[in-house]
């Protein structure tokens, strides 16, 4: 009898779940289409009721109702998605960038789950974790094969609250235990802020919760501290987004009062709103450079595409993801949530940056992106023609440096970070003393007793010529020519070590300063090599350029 009810309940709150989000969403249907409705939730209930009561094996109730849910959304785009009871944590976090942990980062590294980063002046680094640190217990919970969002769902809980940890570390023989104490962590929307030179400011902007547009005014007027601003870069590279009010509030730091930063339009009438800035900016002249990569999303894009269309700011580096969608988070029953896609967004020319096409999709079963001859000239305030669709494309395309197969390959190895966990556990008395110099000689017998190797694209290239050859029977000769050149590219392959040399030491130098100076450190190693960073300063040197290039 408990099952039945079990089951009834369920059903109940799924057509409760259907009719809501029809009639909300739909406004006031006509009578065929809430026909269709009415007939549709009906024959669902029916399906979810007889597979559960009679289906061969036992079913699990909730499990089998959100593989339904999940099947259905997935016809729709990938936003669309139903947020169980256990997720909403993250939900809070995109929101106010704020959670109950222990202050530190961690991900998947040689198999098992380490910690990557720790924050400054939570419990974590209190109490001594430290960045390579091996997670294998929380709460006495077994993490070995748990994924990180998993893990972190371990240690995440109510600020106030205990949590063990059991550690293997480098430099210790044995695991060490650590009592540490949830706190609320906030996370800062701004990463870095420098006058990385005289009269030049960097901002990096790595998510857009509530308090990004103030984070933004504070980072300003730090750097106005140093000196006078006469150029700023604002990074978003990686950026996911975010909170959409959080773009326009960042937004509005930098254009008139007034301004038309982002519109959206939906189904529903009060989907259709305007957006625009509230207050007097805080720089409102001052020459600006945002940085964007295909990691720039979102909330990211609407930042970087409405200063493009006010021709407020350049944009440099690569173009960005193209998300134009906007999503609304709707509560449902048993602390479930449904984030909706529920209006498409428009920057300030009218343009949509949404780059697939979610309502077709290709022979394959695959959705679309927008065809290059249906996408549409749109003209920013000074008359420069930008394009909808595809993304936010860059007024000055810089692309990031090709650093070749061996670094790609050091780096999807987790190589640098195993090395500087040794490194350092053999050194914690004199970490502030080490140079990357001294640690090179180390590094490549590391190499070597881990046994690293990587293939070149060069050597790839001649399997497939020699596989060629052998299928078209070419002379003995060819294959005499293909085996000389095999033995030099054997050759090459070990100095491969002093020709990607200087890759291998910013990347060592990275690693350093990000266990003896945490996240700014390393923050601030990645700029030295980043051309695309260069060029930003370089446009911002040369006001001639920039003032050509953003008067079209």
């Amino acid at each position: 009898m408990n099952r039945w009810l079990e089951l009834k309940t369920m059903y109940e709150a799924v057509v409760l779940l259907l009719l809501y989000t029809t009639l909300s969403v739909a406004g006031t249907p006509d009578g065929e289409y809430f026909l269709q409705v009415n007939k549709s939730i009906d024959v669902f209930g029916r399906v979810y009721k007889e597979i559960t009561s009679n289906y061969v094996d036992e079913v699990s109730p909730e499990k089998f109702m959100q593989a339904g849910i999940e099947a259905m959304l997935a016809s729709l785009d990938p936003y669309t998605v139903y947020i169980d009871r256990e997720e909403g944590d993250e939900v809070e976090l995109l929101t106010s960038g704020k959670y109950g942990g222990i202050g530190v980062t961690i991900g998947y590294r040689e198999g098992s789950i380490h910690v990557i980063t720790v924050m400054d002046g939570y419990s974590a680094q209190r109490q001594g974790v430290i960045p390579g640190d091996k997670i294998v217990e929380v709460d006495g919970v077994t993490v070995g094969g748990k994924k990180p969002d998993e893990v972190r769902n371990l240690t995440r809980g109510v600020p106030g609250t205990e949590v063990r940890l059991l550690i293997e570390r480098e430099s210790e023989s044995a695991p060490v235990v650590f009592v540490l104490i949830r706190e609320e962590i906030r996370l800062k929307n701004v990463t870095y802020a420098r006058m990385v030179e005289p009269g030049i400011g960097y901002i990096r902007l790595e998510r857009f919760s509530r308090k990004a547009g103030e984070e933004i005014r504070q980072a300003i007027s730090e750097i106005k501290s140093d000196g006078e601003l006469r150029g700023l870069i604002l990074d978003v590279r990686g950026n996911p987004g975010g909170l959409l009010d959080a773009a326009v509030d960042v937004v509005s730091k930098f254009v008139p009062k007034g301004s038309l930063i982002v519109s959206t339009k939906g189904r529903r009438p009060d989907a259709d709103k305007e957006y625009r800035s509230p207050e007097e900016p805080v720089l409102p002249d001052v020459p600006i450079i945002i940085l964007t990569d295909r990691g720039s999303a979102s909330a990211s894009e609407i930042v970087a595409g409405s200063m493009q269309d006010l021709d407020r700011a350049l944009i440099v580096g690569e173009r960005s993801f193209g998300k134009g969608l906007v999503q609304t988070i709707m509560p449902l029953n048993y602390g479930a949530q449904l984030k909706v896609t529920t209006a498409r967004y428009f920057i300030p020319s009218g343009r949509s940056i949404q780059e697939i096409d979610y309502k077709h999709r290709d022979s394959d079963g695959m959705f679309v992106a927008y065809a290059d001859s249906l996408k549409k000239e749109f003209r920013t305030v000074g008359g420069r023609t930008v394009f909808e669709h595809g993304g936010i494309s860059a007024d000055s395309t810089v692309k990031p440096e090709d650093e070749g197969p061996m670094i790609a390959a050091l780096k999807q190895k987790s190589i640098f970070f195993r090395f500087m966990n040794k490194f350092m556990a053999q050194r914690k008395d004199s970490m502030q003393t080490n140079s990357v110099d001294t640690m090179l000689p180390e590094f490549r017998s590391f190499l070597q007793d881990v046994n690293f190797d990587f293939e070149e694209e060069t050597s790839v290239k001649l399997s497939e010529l020699r596989k060629a050859a052998e299928e078209l029977h070419y002379d003995r000769t060819m294959f005499e020519e293909l085996d000389k050149i095999s033995v030099e590219l054997g050759r090459e392959k070990k100095r491969a070590f002093e020709r990607y040399g200087d890759h291998i030491k910013h990347y060592l130098e990275m690693e350093l300063t990000a266990r003896v100076h945490g996240e700014q450190g390393r923050i601030a190693t990645s700029l030295r090599n980043d051309v695309q960073y260069d060029a930003a300063l370089g446009l911002l040197k040369d006001l001639r350029v920039y003032e050509r290039k953003i008067k079209g």
